[in-house]
């Protein structure tokens, strides 16, 4: 199993709109070869930002590094550009292969 994680910073003041994009974005994902999980994970509030994470699961790596490549990819990604005001730096990604699990 692989674990995907972005965090990003959101400017003071956009939480409900970045939580919004999330909302009624089409992420492509449910028929995407792999795919088991997604989630979107709010967390501490700093002066200048909030944090929050998305958090998707997958049966492989390659299944992950598969999707990235995809248009389905693309799709979910196209407008990510448009919503800069919101983000106070770019998104950090990080990848965990699970080694113990349930």
């Amino acid at each position: 199993m692989y674990i995907a994680i972005n965090r990003f910073k959101i400017n003071r003041g956009k939480e409900n709109e970045f939580e919004t994009m999330w909302r009624d974005r089409d992420s492509h994902l449910e028929d995407v070869t792999g795919f088991i999980k997604f989630h979107l994970a709010k967390g501490n509030a700093e002066p200048s930002h909030t944090l929050y994470i998305s958090h998707s699961t997958w049966h492989s790596k390659e299944d992950f590094s598969q999707w990235t490549k995809s248009e389905a990819f693309r799709s979910a990604h196209k407008n990510a550009g448009k919503n800069s005001a919101v983000y106070q730096e770019h998104p950090v990604f990080e990848g965990f292969t699970v080694v113990i699990g349930n």
